[in-house]
């Protein structure tokens, strides 16, 4: 099981130079990976291959690019400058997005979510292995009447969803990598999200999927505060039917009921519920909120753990 850590610098002069200083942190630190949310704001496969670029140490993620509002010819673009860039380090993480955001944002109706997510990950892993598509699907059309290779990506880029419900797991067992599932806890992983995932892929004849969960959590002493900062921080999510069942299926009310928080001894114990749930990779979240010193007190115990 590999560790990284989701970089997310607050009150930066610089989002570009202030998350390529908190990797070379986390590459110092020990641990394997860093990996940037995409809301409204920077281009997060862009920030990661100036990262990745940057920090050699580190593979590189977006976790994770909602499929409304973009098209497979732009992502994989995307998608394979940044893999060109970082020689390889890169992984595209995709996701439905919700139903707020997508309407209230981009004006277009959240409809059919997960057959969107099929039709875009058929589409974009013909262009991301081959340069090339010719894809008609009742949603996407994608289509290369002149090449769509980037020279340098020639490995391909692994496709990850952050898939946590039946549909959307089914449809990433069969067409993706693997998963980004978030505020999942174990028991959620190892009840429920894994075997319906694995269940896909093997039906699919693909590979074991790849299950790289994100956790929110830092090492504090101070657990109230923290505690306290999570459930404000974190209470939009609730809103969110796909969300809510998760944390209900982790045993959680809230979504701070599933975040790990503690000294090392317990946030140590939790990384090893969550490998043993199946997880094949946990990158951390939410490791800043407390201020530096709690950062790297946390990102010390997850680079000994990532050893």
């Amino acid at each position: 099981m590999t560790v990284g850590v989701a970089l997310n610098p607050i009150d930066p002069t610089n989002q570009i130079d202030a998350s390529v200083q908190l990797a070379k942190e986390a590459a110092a630190a020990g641990l394997r990976s860093a990996w940037f949310g995409q809301t409204f704001g920077a281009d997060s496969p862009q920030l990661a291959a100036i990262v990745g670029r940057e920090v050699p140490e580190l593979q590189v993620g977006t976790s994770a690019i909602p499929v409304f509002g973009r098209h497979p010819l732009v992502v994989s673009s995307q998608a394979q400058t940044a893999q060109a860039a970082t020689h390889g380090r890169y992984h595209l993480g995709l996701a439905l997005g919700t139903k707020l955001l997508t309407e209230t944002g981009f004006g277009i109706p959240f409809e059919r979510p997960v057959a969107r997510l099929r039709e875009f990950l058929t589409a974009v892993r013909q262009l991301t292995e081959t340069g090339s598509a010719d894809y008609h699907g009742e949603l996407v059309t994608a289509t290369t009447p002149i090449p769509a290779r980037v020279p340098g990506a020639e490995s391909g880029v692994p496709l990850l969803v952050a898939a946590m419900g039946p549909q959307a797991l089914r449809a990433s067992g069969e067409l993706a990598d693997g998963i980004l599932p978030y505020l999942a806890g174990p028991r959620a992983l190892g009840e429920h999200i894994v075997p319906a995932l694995t269940a896909a892929a093997e039906a699919a004849g693909r590979p074991a999927p790849r299950i790289v969960a994100l956790v929110h959590g830092v090492v504090t002493d101070d657990v109230d505060a923290v505690r306290s900062t999570f459930t404000e921080s974190l209470a939009f999510y609730e809103q969110i039917p796909s969300y809510a069942r998760v944390i209900g299926l982790s045993g959680g009310r809230r979504a701070v009921d599933v975040a790990v928080i503690g000294d090392e001894k317990k946030v140590a114990a939790e990384v090893r519920r969550y490998r043993d749930a199946g997880a094949t990779e946990v990158v951390f979240s939410g490791t800043e909120v407390t201020g530096a010193a709690d950062r790297r007190r946390t990102w010390e115990l997850l680079g000994e753990l990532a050893g």
